[in-house]
């Protein structure tokens, strides 16, 4: 028996107190993003306390790699789903995401009462980061999700109307359309045999999963229309669930989105937004808690707390109604074709994001493109964590930009 898992470490079963126990340290120490974020899970809940086999918490991070949303989060959720039930799945995501949540709507209160920061060195630091960090993004991902001709074709097609054609809804289009392309084009892409034995996961009753599918399809429609007619905290609810409900391939990919939904129409302005962004970087825990400056930039601590109920709610459906059929998606050829068009199309949305706003924004004289040349490297050549690099653009900032 593991020494830190408790009497019942092996049973699968505990209680939502350790889960929040767990995870809560999970989310004061987890730097490095999502990939780094799923190491963690694994040391922490595989290797040290046993609460699932090495199979099962494949199979979970397989799942969570489908659906959109924030992959680590979902994994989260879904291993706190297994050791405690419903309570369990909340208090994974309570512990994972609150350190990081709180840091940056305290951040964006600071911002907020600074006034105009746009000549702020530290400010022009962190959007010089936030460049070097998308840009690692983009390279890193373009790698895994565009090796060959078909999609990378796929990506920079999505790239050129992106930058043609700005906007939230061009964006859930190119999305829908590259699903669409993968169907016809990277069918024979699919690996084959994907035939494969699951290990067992949590069962979710059908009537609950499918009540969750429901309700994360009639919330994607009917938040607009709420947020359209009555504006303010609805408005921001509906901008941040949608990003939550159709972001594929990780927290990066999420600024394309809440650029268009926030930044375009004035709502939030662009060099804060960019120093939100870079501000991310350098905290733990989920990149999505982004909407935690976003939401208390915009609305104070009420805006802060719906931004980020509104953008993990999808994946918390999505996680409850994806798991009872979950073996038939992961062996259905047709569903991993089109998550490929979809995922190459993820590459070009970010790609769009790194050319307006990232550098635009971030790369305002001579000196800040030095200073995000100098935090590329760091980061991809000497495997600096981002937040080390974040802090360090910062202070560089203030001294010299």
């Amino acid at each position: 028996m593991s020494p830190e898992g408790g009497p019942d470490a092996h049973t699968g079963r505990g209680s939502a107190r350790e889960v929040l126990a767990v995870f809560l340290r999970l989310g004061l120490t987890s730097f490095g993003g999502p990939v780094a974020h799923l190491g963690y899970f694994r040391d922490a809940l595989v290797v040290r306390r046993r609460w699932l086999g090495e199979q099962a918490y494949a199979d979970v991070v397989a799942l969570c790699q489908l659906l959109p949303g924030p992959a680590s989060s979902q994994v989260g959720m879904a291993l706190g789903l297994q050791r405690a039930g419903l309570l369990g799945m909340l208090a994974a995501w309570v512990g994972f995401t609150l350190p990081s949540a709180l840091a940056l709507g305290a951040f964006a209160l600071v911002v907020a009462r600074s006034g105009d920061l746009a000549g702020a060195g530290w400010i022009d630091g962190l959007k010089a980061a936030a460049v070097a960090v998308v840009v690692q993004a983009v390279l890193g991902m373009a790698r895994s999700l565009t090796p060959d001709a078909r999609r990378a074709a796929i990506g920079v097609v999505t790239l050129l109307l992106a930058v043609l054609l700005p906007g939230a809804a061009t964006q859930v289009l190119l999305i829908v359309g590259a699903g669409l392309l993968g169907l016809v084009l990277l069918r024979p892409l699919v690996p084959s045999g994907t035939e494969t034995d699951l290990a067992p996961l949590v069962e979710v009753p059908r009537r609950l999963a499918v009540g969750c599918l429901g309700l994360f399809a009639a919330l994607l429609v009917v938040l607009p229309l709420v947020g359209t007619a009555f504006g303010g905290l609805a408005e921001l609810a509906a901008i941040f669930y949608r990003a939550g409900a159709l972001v594929f391939g990780g927290g990066h990919v999420v600024l394309p989105l809440l650029q268009s939904d926030l930044v375009d129409p004035g709502l939030v302005d662009r060099a804060d937004f960019l120093a939100g962004y870079g501000a991310t970087q350098a905290v733990p825990g989920p990149l999505f808690t982004f909407a935690a400056f976003l939401g208390s930039l915009r609305d104070g601590v009420l805006g802060g707390v719906v931004a980020t109920l509104a953008i993990f709610l999808p994946a918390a459906l999505l996680v409850l109604g994806a798991l009872p059929f979950w073996q038939r998606l992961r062996t259905s050829a047709p569903a991993r074709s089109a998550l490929m068009g979809v995922n190459a199309a993820v590459v070009g949305l970010l790609a769009a994001a790194l050319y307006d706003p990232v550098l635009s924004e971030g790369v305002t004289s001579w000196r800040a493109a030095l200073l995000a040349l100098a935090a590329y490297l760091v980061l991809e050549r000497l495997r600096c964590p981002p937040w080390g690099v974040v802090v360090g653009a910062a202070l560089v900032g203030a001294v010299l930009l």
